[in-house]
């Protein structure tokens, strides 16, 4: 005997704005903090706190000079910002292609799955202990902010 309840439906994608609503909020988060790190020189003392690292050991950590980097890279200086910290002009771009993979997803409503494997990870955390490690010997003072 046939049943008079129709089949539940699948839902379909949700509407443009709503599925660009993550992507772009975030975007406005991160361009609101770089407008104020770009606003207000971290160069200058007393605008930012000292990194607790760099003040109790004197040891430069893989986010030191991080501020001063988006300060020049905000104002197009590439040179300065990659002197500052290379890894965060690196975390800059990485940043921009997510984003951007996210953003085409969004648009064409597909769920964006990010699947990172520990071995990324782990190569990941390898590469900020070594350009940690290097930025406070000697022959590798150029990676110092």
């Amino acid at each position: 005997m046939p049943s008079s309840a129709a089949a539940p439906r699948e839902p379909g994608p949700a509407p443009l704005a709503r599925r660009l609503a993550t992507p772009l909020v975030t975007l406005a988060g991160v361009a609101a903090a770089f407008a104020y790190v770009g606003t207000v020189d971290p160069n200058e003392p007393g605008h930012y706190p000292v990194c607790p690292l760099l003040r109790l050991t004197g040891i430069y950590c893989p986010g030191c000079g991080g501020l001063r980097s988006a300060h020049a890279f905000i104002h197009g200086d590439l040179t300065t910002a990659l002197g500052a910290n290379a890894m965060a002009v690196a975390g800059y771009g990485v940043f921009a292609v997510v984003w951007m993979v996210w953003l085409i997803h969004a648009v064409r409503g597909v769920p964006l799955r990010v699947a990172v494997a520990p071995v990324w990870w782990w190569s990941l955390g390898g590469v900020l202990l070594v350009f940690s490690v290097i930025r406070n010997l000697p022959f590798g003072s150029a990676l110092a902010p």
